[in-house]
């Protein structure tokens, strides 16, 4: 008989218990079908050791979770003479990720979006996972219909292509927009507050038309701010539902409103509950006053005022509630600014998220707010501006965070955008012509804010090309410093028969002495060249026939108020500028420019501007002050007469000689003509304009008066894709005899 030690009667013991309690005893764990993975990796999945027990849980919940890993297409386990045999087979590995019909996004966007990516593990499940990212890149960028339809080319050693064929279906555009609740506004008036649009063939190059969540939920906001400024203090939007077509090509979108009672405004108080502050020096701040219409902007705007004031003052933690008392019975309201002593709050950190290209330094160098100052409203709204300014963000938002201490952190989050630009223009002027322009600008060049431009442009009568770079924080310091260099040639030959080339180079420099106040001093070298002087010109343009070099130092001004430099609304612009010529070259000349603009706009959309600009430019020494220094008007300026139409003129050449000053000014009145969409808008004006004799002219064989010219006119301004196209009709109504004259001018350019 076989002797039974200790360790032989404990196992026989556990092999009796597993056989009535259905457990297992594992002697060992084979891994089988392992090419890529470790045999260790599978075992620390499974969590079963061999010389243990087991049972059927544990085994079941070992399948799972080597399943869940993803790293296998098929799992199998099975125990044979207590040998755990887990067979697996696993999923291959990605070796291309590629998309295919994807002509309205490009490949880099799809990338970021999806998981799946070359040397990662395939598998079926995240394959379709990142179908359904897909398909919500498309719905984000307004197309419902996408259908995504993933490939699978299978490689060599375990490996596949993994092809996203997309056919990506037409835009989900608005087929029709419905009101129900509005009363006192038709639909149609409400349609010209949203942001989205009906569908219509003239929006060809608008996206108004195309659905989008977000823009509807902005929409709600737009229609809330009309109503409010309406006097609708109750207003509210009930919903708004999207509803899409079966077809997935077209939404219909409805808005429920409640536009509640219409209120004027009582009583206007301000109350200040801070002992040092003493109410009435603040009511010239006022926005609103009594029996006025209701108006939340105007409430806005005075707390806003106020605020500023106080911080100005130095009460960086006051605080100013607008409490608004409403009598439904009577229609009216009454409003109590009530001033406040805030929670004292320091800045304990800035924190700046959201800026993946853009270095962090070119957007703390714009906040007005440091680490450890008191916490001032006025400081953040201007850091606010300062940094939507740049143009680099989609959007810019600043929000507190409370922390212990009476500290609180300062969160500046941005939305990136594209800040380079590549564009091609084609068009026509009436001044030069059929023109070609074309440019490369990156305004956040690396990332640290410097701006980098190439342009050139060709037309009939001109050829202009033009290299800038601007670094906007030269040496460390809020100075801006750039180069330019430039070559022009200009065909005069309609107006003073020669033509003009100019080439050269600019140094420059700026600082600003506040955010509105600045200014920018520059060097420029150039050498201007008179050629092609016709026979029968001027005798006073052959003596200017030859080479001539400029060397000039100037500086500018610029007080600059506007509430937008490309959409201005309102507010004003101020410069002065002067410039000397004699440093070395072959000119020698002081000259002096100014410009005023103002704006205001009436009713959000009535926009009425006053401008004036002068000049003046007088040689020094025994020095004349050449053809290519002198003003001319006419054209661009002084709408209703030919370029260079008002000024000095030879009576038996016809040539346009300029003149030695000039005042230049007028007033237009721009209004919507219903294509704001379209960027099209109309416009009436009145030009009045007076230019100066140049010297050194005989006046027996020259026409010349200094009397004003005056002009009215109306015409249309287009903002296209390829640029901002003007087009005015102006007519003399004072004028010279010899003063040559146009009706009609299209310009495709920019003008302040």
């Amino acid at each position: 008989m076989k002797k039974l030690t200790l360790g032989t009667f404990a196992f026989s013991l556990l092999a009796s218990t597993s056989v009535f309690a259905g457990d297992v005893y594992v002697k060992d764990i084979k891994i089988h079908g392992l090419e890529r993975v470790e045999p260790e990796t599978v075992k620390s999945y499974i969590e079963i050791e061999k010389a243990r027990l087991t049972d059927d849980t544990k085994i079941n919940e070992a399948l799972k979770k080597l399943y869940a890993t993803g790293l296998f297409e098929d799992v199998a386990i099975k125990m044979s003479d207590n040998i755990m045999h887990i067979k697996v087979s696993e999923n291959p590995v990605i070796s291309e990720v590629l998309f295919d019909g994807n002509d309205n996004v490009d490949d880099k966007m799809l990338e970021s979006e999806i998981r799946l990516a070359p040397r990662s593990t395939f598998s079926r499940a995240k394959v379709q996972d990142d179908v359904r990212r897909i398909l919500e890149v498309y719905k984000r960028s307004g197309r419902y219909a996408t259908v995504v339809n993933p490939e699978i080319i299978r490689r060599d050693q375990n490996r596949v292509d993994l092809i996203f064929n997309i056919d990506e279906g037409p835009l989900a555009v608005i087929n029709k927009i419905n009101f129900i609740g509005n009363e006192h506004y038709s639909s149609k008036e409400l349609q010209e507050v949203l942001m989205s649009k009906e569908s219509r063939w003239y929006r060809i190059f608008s996206s108004s038309e195309n659905y989008d969540a977000e823009k509807t939920n902005y929409d709600k906001e737009l229609l809330r701010r009309f109503y409010l400024k309406k006097g609708y203090a109750d207003f509210k939007v009930v919903s708004a539902v999207a509803e899409l077509s079966p077809d997935k090509k077209s939404f219909t979108i409805t808005f429920v409103v409640d536009e509640g009672a219409k209120y004027k405004i009582r009583n206007v108080d301000i109350i200040s509950e801070i002992a040092d502050v003493n109410s009435d020096d603040y009511t010239s701040f006022l926005e609103v006053e009594s029996g006025d219409k209701y108006n939340s902007k105007d409430i806005d705007d005075s707390v806003t005022q106020i605020t500023d004031e106080l911080g100005r003052k130095g009460y960086a933690f006051a605080e100013v509630e607008p409490d608004i008392i409403k009598d439904t019975s009577t229609g009216e309201a009454d409003i109590k600014f009530r001033i406040k002593e805030g929670a004292r709050f320091f800045v304990d950190r800035i924190n700046i998220t959201g800026n993946n290209r853009t270095h962090d330094k070119v957007i703390r160098r714009e906040l007005r707010i440091n680490e450890g100052d008191a916490f001032n409203a006025s400081k953040i709204k201007d850091s606010r501006r300062n940094v939507e300014n740049l143009d680099y963000f989609e959007t810019v938002d600043i929000t507190t965070e409370p922390k212990d201490n009476n500290k609180a952190d300062l969160n500046v989050e941005v939305k990136e955008k594209s800040t380079g630009y590549f564009n091609v223009g084609i068009g026509f002027s009436t001044v030069n012509g059929a023109l070609v322009r074309t440019g490369v600008t990156e305004n956040n060049f690396r990332g640290l804010g410097q701006r980098l431009g190439f342009d050139i442009a060709v037309s009939q009568k001109s050829q202009d090309f033009d290299v800038s770079f601007t670094e906007p924080y030269f040496l460390g310091r809020r100075l801006r410093a750039g180069i330019d260099v430039f070559h022009s040639r200009q065909d005069y030959q309609d107006e003073s028969s020669y033509d003009s080339q100019v080439t050269g180079g600019r140094l420059r420099t700026g600082w600003n002495y506040t955010d509105d106040f600045s200014q920018q001093v520059r060097y420029t070298l150039k050498q201007d060249e008179i050629t092609d002087v016709g026979e029968e010109a001027s005798k006073y343009i052959k003596e200017e026939k030859g080479k001539y070099t400029n060397s000039s130092i100037g500086t500018t001004f610029v007080y600059d108020k506007r509430d937008s430099a490309m959409f201005t609304k309102n507010g004003y612009f101020l410069s002065l500028g002067t410039d000397v010529a004699g440093l070395g070259g072959d000119e020698k000349y002081m000259k002096f420019d100014s410009k005023a603009y103002w704006y205001k706009t009436f009713a959000d959309y009535y926009t009425f501007k006053l401008f004036a600009n002068a000049g003046m430019i007088e040689a020094y020494g025994d020095e004349s002050v050449r053809l290519s220094n002198r003003y001319f008007l006419g054209g661009y300026t002084m709408r209703g007469f030919e370029a260079g139409g008002i000024g000095a003129r030879d009576m038996y050449t016809n040539d346009a000689l300029g003149g030695n000053w000039m005042v230049y000014s007028g007033a237009e009145f721009g209004f919507p003509i219903g294509l704001d969409e379209m960027g099209i808008s109309g416009h009436l004006f009145t030009d009045v304009g007076m230019i100066g004799e140049p010297d050194n002219l005989n006046t027996n064989d020259v026409y010349y008066s200094d009397s004003p010219r005056v002009s009215v006119g109306f015409g249309f301004q287009w903002l296209s894709p390829m640029g901002q196209i003007d087009i005015d009709f102006g007519f003399p109504i004072v004028k010279e005899d010899y003063d040559e004259t146009e009706v009609f001018r299209l310009n495709f350019g920019t003008r302040l």
